[in-house]
């Protein structure tokens, strides 16, 4: 068993012989704990042709666990309190949970046996499918999401983990038994693949006291999950989904961009913020919103992670200004590319950068999911200190080799969803 320690946040961060990672942070303003369990496994993990897995396994995980039935896990969490959230994305399934510190062992205990060892019961499995079969009948109704989807799928195909829907189709669905959960759940979770963070009133000894009962024991090991491949050679491609009954037109105009691990990072971060984050939207909505009047809203969103992420332009828009508006994403994107951002924009990026992480840090759980972020992409546990240093070296020359890099229209993937037609 291995320590570290930090400056700055200062976590202590262990890992016990079986595999799994604790991350401590003491602090003691109020008598509670934030419990953040990320398992590294996602819908990427779904085998083909049964897409939803990972998802409806994710609702399944607090109906029955260990040696504890549905009601009874209810119970121990209820009584105290606690209402745990469970998300799932590409590559993890995390339970997040914030109780009294004197209840931490109990509740620490209940999550833990939530992702070792979900009893899946038959019943309860009809119920959570159902539940998930309409979200997706809601998402089919959503021209934003039928959009962003689509628009995945352009950018990295229909095979690819990134390209498939993660909650799956009512067909996939249909398919998913008992059988298959637990064979999913073996195969993929496993200690080496948790990691604990404990932020709140509570010492590192009792921590790793606590975490060593109830995670000690655990040896199973799993397959190492397989590199994705990258996202294919980008052409501009347009897709339009008719959604004749909807008040307005949804557009999604994306390009892939780079690893959480490129040094170009953090200069990537500013493009985005500049085009389209910042204030109301950026240079995006500053000229589609509020100069030309055509959209409801217009941004932009940037994800790098494992892989190649996306960098998406989102706006909604009347149907008969969704041309317009691409011809005004295409300009802004194609100026950006040319000219790069001014010492101004640069300058207004940092300040709002580096000045919303001390806000991300303010409370327990932004810590805990912060300090999450840290390990799962391997930033040290320095990482809170060294950021605003990150942010701050960024050049002008180094947004403008980001944007020239990635913001080429004869690449961008657009998709349309809502009352258009194609002219």
């Amino acid at each position: 068993m291995t320590t570290t320690l930090a400056l700055g946040l200062a976590p202590v961060r262990q890992r016990l012989a079986n595999g799994v990672t604790l991350l401590v942070k003491e602090t003691h303003a109020q008598p509670a704990v934030t419990i953040n369990a990320t398992m590294s496994v996602g819908s990427a993990c779904d085998p083909p042709g049964v897409e939803g897995t990972a998802h409806l396994l994710s609702r399944l995980l607090d109906r029955g666990a260990g040696t504890r039935t549905a009601d009874e896990v209810a119970d121990i969490l209820d009584l105290r309190g606690v209402s745990p959230l469970i998300s799932v994305t590409r590559h993890a399934t995390t339970v997040t949970c914030d109780c009294l510190a004197e209840d931490v062992e109990m509740v620490l205990e209940t999550v833990c046996d939530m992702l070792r060892a979900p009893r899946c019961p038959e019943a309860e499995i009809d119920t959570r499918r159902g539940q998930l079969l309409t979200q997706l009948r809601q998402d089919e109704d959503s021209p934003s999401t039928r959009a962003f989807e689509a628009v995945m799928t352009l950018l990295y195909g229909e095979d690819h983990p990134y390209g498939r829907r993660p909650k799956g189709s009512a067909a996939t669905l249909a398919g998913i038994d008992r059988h298959q959960l637990l064979d999913f759940h073996a195969a993929w979770f496993a200690p080496d693949r948790l990691t604990l963070v404990l932020v709140g009133d509570i010492g590192v000894s009792a921590a790793v006291a606590a975490v060593t009962r109830v995670c000690g024991e655990w040896a199973s090991r799993a397959a190492p999950v397989p590199p994705l491949p990258p996202p294919p050679a980008q052409t501009r491609r347009r897709l339009v989904i008719p959604m004749p009954a909807k008040a307005q037109a949804d557009i999604v105009y994306g390009f892939t961009t780079i690893l959480r691990s490129d040094p170009a990072f953090h200069a990537y971060r500013i493009m985005n913020n500049v085009l389209g984050q910042y204030g109301i939207g950026g240079r995006l909505g500053r000229s589609i919103r509020e100069r030309q009047g055509m959209a409801y809203y217009a941004g932009s969103m940037f994800e790098a992670g494992h892989i190649a992420g996306p960098l998406l332009v989102r706006a909604g828009v009347n149907a008969e200004n969704v041309d317009r508006a691409i011809a005004s994403i295409d300009t802004e994107v194609a100026q950006m590319a040319r000219d790069g951002v001014t010492d101004e924009e640069l300058t207004s990026a940092k300040r709002y950068l580096v000045g919303s992480i001390p806000r991300s840090l303010e409370t327990n759980e932004g810590i805990a999911r912060f300090l999450q972020t840290a390990e799962q992409f391997d930033l040290g546990l320095d990482y809170d200190s060294r950021l605003p240093g990150l942010v701050q070296s960024v050049t002008v020359g180094d947004v403008a080799d980001a944007a020239r890099r990635t913001l080429v229209t004869e690449h961008a993937s657009i998709v349309i969803a809502g009352p258009y037609e194609e002219s």
